[in-house]
């Protein structure tokens, strides 16, 4: 077992970004960009959490949280864009919003362990 395999963070990261994956696969009407910037930014959550762990340095692995972290934000805004486009309902963003908020707080401790 690697060691972000361990990261309770890496676990809902991957599960974050399975839910939007299915999410997406339900989205009709939705420019093709849209689609495709959720899915690359929520699957960089995870990908730059596992990157960051396996840096030596606390500049290097910090960097990569920051980008995980990032990249949290990317999915919220696009989230935000759905939901004004009523493509997505208020419960479901609401939903995500929670999760995607908790990652970011979790990010956050990872990126702040390595000052």
């Amino acid at each position: 077992m690697f060691d972000f395999e361990k990261f309770e963070v890496y676990r809902k990261a991957k599960q974050a970004a399975i839910e939007i994956s299915a999410l997406i696969s339900g989205l009709k009407g939705v420019h093709p960009r849209f689609i495709d910037q959720l899915q690359r930014a929520s699957i960089s959550i995870p990908l730059n959490i596992a990157e960051g762990a396996g840096r030596y340095s606390k500049a290097d692995k910090r960097n990569f949280y920051t980008i995980a972290r990032g990249s949290v934000f990317e999915c919220v805004a696009i989230i935000d864009i759905l939901h004004d486009m009523a493509k997505i309902d208020q419960p479901i963003k609401e939903g995500l919003y929670a999760k995607l908020e908790e990652l970011s707080k979790m990010i956050s401790g990872l990126i702040n362990s390595q000052r």
